[in-house]
């Protein structure tokens, strides 16, 4: 991020780029399944990868992605499931080891967040989320990496959290859910939210009134300003610049392009 920079970089996307139901709708008709990719990440600025949650993926996979996207595009990387879906996450080491090897670095500079996420029955235990943390190291290849934490169960709106995720520097991600806690800290240089409540019979997922909320919300996380979503650490105004990752998740997940795309159009509008 340059220097004296008053905001960061507002990216919007989906998650993974391979559902059948936006075939015909966000996809054009007869488009190859096999350009999908590259259709998608020309018509938005993100996509968080959700394959990598299930299997690991080879050098191969990471590359071929790479080379199908256009330059000034990022993606997110959703983490093996197996370094987060453990009863003891102190032991999570080898496996987050072998996630983090297993070809991640041939994204190149397309190589946006990490994500980790927790299981909803996964409660706040310190010590042994402390231990989890000190195994996600800060470079991979000699380029910085950046974490984000999905946390989904109520024990971690808690101050010891926030803190530990800000002494580690490691974002958490701010999720608008019904289900999941909303934790809104700015834990880390960037931010990392996820949008879970489009609505299908809203052909964008989500109201003009919505759009221009979360386009309002992202502006102000981009400058390091204040919002009014929930804190449980100490609040700090740090007035610096933030990139931001938005991802239009989960809801009604046919219209999560449409929603991205209308989210997009506002952020330029506004410079």
């Amino acid at each position: 991020m340059a220097k004296g920079k008053t905001h960061g970089v507002v990216r919007v996307g989906i998650g993974g780029w391979t559902y059948e139901p936006w075939r015909g709708v966000f996809f054009p008709e007869g488009l190859a399944h096999t350009k999908e990719l590259a259709y998608a990440s020309r018509q938005l600025t993100a996509i968080e990868i959700n394959g990598t949650y299930y299997r690991t993926q080879s050098a191969a996979t990471f590359e071929k992605w790479h080379d199908e996207t256009p330059g000034d595009f990022m993606f997110a990387v959703k983490a093996l499931r197996y370094c987060t879906n453990r009863k003891v996450l102190a032991e999570a080491q080898e496996s987050v080891g072998k996630f983090l090897s297993s070809g991640l670095y041939e994204l190149g500079d397309k190589l946006g967040p990490i994500l980790w996420q927790f299981a909803p029955t996964k409660r706040f235990e310190e010590d042994d989320f402390a231990a989890f943390l000190d195994f996600l190291p800060p470079t991979l290849n000699g380029s910085p990496l950046r974490h984000a934490l999905e946390v989904r169960h109520d024990s971690f709106c808690d101050p010891a959290f926030v803190a530990l995720a800000k002494k580690h520097k490691v974002a958490i991600v701010f999720a608008d859910s019904e289900k999941y806690p909303a934790i809104a800290d700015v834990t880390a240089d960037f931010v990392y939210a996820r949008l879970e409540s489009a609505k299908e019979q809203v052909l964008t997922g989500y109201t003009d009134e919505e759009l221009d909320h979360w386009a309002q919300v992202a502006r102000a996380w981009s400058s390091g300003k204040p919002t009014d979503l929930p804190q449980f650490g100490d609040v700090e105004v740090s007035a610096k610049a933030h990139d931001v990752f938005v991802f239009m998740i989960s809801g009604a997940k046919v219209r999560a392009p449409a929603a991205a795309q209308a989210l997009i159009a506002r952020l330029k509008s506004a410079g």
